[in-house]
């Protein structure tokens, strides 16, 4: 998918001031609810104080500026996830969750946004679909690892459900953020954690036949 690949490199390394204060720009105003698809390119530039010009020197237009907001949420949450490791046991994994349920919040009106642009635009909906892939690839890795290993039960099928926990959790993610009470986070972190862990990670035997 070459526009995908293209699109994709605006996310590579750290931002310029001016990209940086266009991307905060955007997401202010995505918070205090406007709507992406009506959301003008020069409403974002009187928000984040740079000309016209600018906006255009560092985006190919808005389709690019949403995948490089969307990307943001996706690589602090991997960076979390991915620093667990089973040996570092459910709680930890809970505690993990967190962090991540917490960037989800930070970033609700930007997946928001996202879900909004996907309905209509297939570049989108492909870009998140393969930001997602670095989850389940990484899933798939460490479930087959701990089957070698003989910790999680050779009847376990990683990509089947590694495809219910990566996606079924990131939807579970986004309904949370939405409609939850941010009181029940670590609650809801648990369960999340819990279920990944006695469902799948360390599933009793009996039960993986």
């Amino acid at each position: 998918m070459p526009s995908i690949t293209r699109r994709r490199t605006a996310k590579v390394g750290r931002p310029t001031s001016a990209e940086a204060e266009i991307l905060a720009a955007t997401q202010r105003l995505l918070i205090n609810g406007a709507n992406f698809t009506e959301l003008g390119v020069q409403q974002i530039c009187t928000e984040a104080g740079v000309a016209r010009s600018t906006f255009y020197s560092h985006f190919r237009d808005k389709i690019d500026l949403i995948m490089r907001l969307a990307a943001e949420l996706m690589t602090s949450s991997f960076d979390l996830t991915s620093a667990w490791a089973p040996s570092d046991g459910v709680e930890r994994l809970a505690a993990a969750f967190l962090q991540v349920v917490k960037v989800y919040r930070e970033h609700a009106a930007v997946r928001r946004a996202l879900a909004e642009v996907g309905t209509y635009d297939a570049t989108v909906r492909d870009f998140w679909s393969a930001e997602l892939v670095q989850f389940t690839d990484w899933t798939i890795a460490v479930l087959r690892a701990e089957q070698d290993a003989g910790r999680t039960p050779p009847g376990v099928d990683p990509v089947s459900a590694t495809r219910v926990i990566v996606m079924g959790g990131e939807r579970a993610l986004v309904d949370h953020v939405t409609a939850g009470d941010p009181g029940s986070d670590a609650a809801f972190a648990r369960e999340l954690a819990l279920t990944w862990w006695y469902g799948v990670y360390r599933r009793p035997a009996d039960y993986s036949q």
